[in-house]
């Protein structure tokens, strides 16, 4: 798996874990509570907050659709509605942006369409985000490619062609830095249905991309075992408090998550280590606890080792318990007292 640059940060399979933090449209039309929130996450250890830009009217047309499905946490509402009261006003991006900056956090943005593109553009974002539900979306993808900036795309509710031909696109469209996310497209997505056994396939499929996880789970153990698998990148939803309310407040992660998610991948990613056999150096005190054999009973000279004077036992000073039934009948050279080591001299 290769290694990328975006914003002056590496990514891929030598570095940390690259841990977004999406504030979607938790915001809830606050201004201040979005900054609030940037403030909270990189308090936590975020390396980069992700915004969403799009408006209503680019996404839908009023009277479109109706969300019918009764699992669904947006049943009943209307979509148009909706991503009125979702989205991020543009003028906003800026302020998020720089209070972003200003705590040494990379900000960047999905666009929904070819002018968000635009308006990005003016804002010199280092990133763009397609959104699983975008990565069909040829023109937005030609567009986004064509700024010569690293691009992140999920992969979720995705057939594995649509995936190839969008990283096809992207690629032939001038994209040179591509990071796809494994993604479940349900809200929230539940461990049963995050399949992370996908991440190192589509890291074999396509060896010129690191691979993450767009993760909609409770929690941040899907995330943690994302990394053991192989991923370098790491995007939850974010939100100050659930209990607040929001269109994505469910499967959000508060603060204090934030940081478990932070900390806890990235001990995840230390763990990973090398393939390593034989004793590290780190362990060369610890090889005192092994067995050895040991004197048990009294024993004099000429006396021969039996189970009752012979013990396997702790620490590892004597000789190694693999001669134990060797030296059974065996007689002492001298005088031995209960306790002692047994080396090759007192056979």
């Amino acid at each position: 798996m290769p290694t990328i640059t975006l914003g002056g940060r590496a990514i891929g399979p030598d570095h940390p874990p690259f841990i977004i933090a999406e504030l979607s449209g938790n915001h809830n039309q606050s201004l201040e509570r979005g900054l609030a929130i940037v403030d909270a996450v990189a308090a936590a250890g975020a390396h980069a907050i992700k915004l969403q830009t799009y408006t209503a009217d680019t996404m839908t047309l009023p009277g479109a659709y109706r969300i019918d499905d009764p699992n669904s946490l947006w049943y009943g509402r209307e979509l148009h509605e909706l991503y009125q009261e979702a989205y991020t006003p543009w003028d906003w991006h800026q302020p998020l942006f720089e209070r972003a900056k200003q705590h040494g956090m990379l900000a960047f943005s999905s666009p929904f369409d070819e002018s968000a593109v635009d308006f990005l553009e003016t804002l010199d974002v280092p990133a763009y985000k397609i959104a699983s539900f975008e990565n069909i979306d040829w023109p937005l993808l030609r567009r986004v490619a064509a700024t010569g900036k690293p691009v992140i795309m999920s992969t979720g509710a995705s057939t594995l062609a649509e995936v190839a031909e969008a990283e096809q696109v992207l690629r032939a469209a001038g994209c040179r830095e591509l990071v796809l996310l494994k993604c479940t497209s349900t809200y929230p997505a539940t461990p049963l249905n995050t399949n992370l056994r996908t991440i190192p396939h589509l890291a074999q499929l396509f060896p010129a991309s690191p691979i993450g996880l767009s993760d909609h789970t409770a929690g941040v153990g899907a995330a943690v075992a994302a990394v053991a698998l192989g991923a370098c990148v790491v995007e939850k939803h974010v939100t100050l408090r659930r209990a607040d309310g929001g269109v994505d407040s469910a499967f959000s992660l508060e603060p204090e998550e934030v940081a478990t998610l932070v900390t806890e991948t990235e001990r995840a990613w230390q763990a990973l280590g090398q393939i390593q056999y034989g004793v590290q150096r780190a362990e060369e005190k610890s090889r005192l606890y092994k067995r050895s054999l040991y004197v048990a009973q009294d024993i004099a000279a000429g006396e021969v080792f039996t189970p009752d004077n012979l013990r396997v036992v702790r620490p590892g000073l004597g000789l190694p318990p693999r001669y134990y039934d060797q030296l059974l009948g065996k007689p002492a050279r001298q005088n031995l007292a209960a306790g002692t080591a047994l080396t090759w001299e007192m056979l």
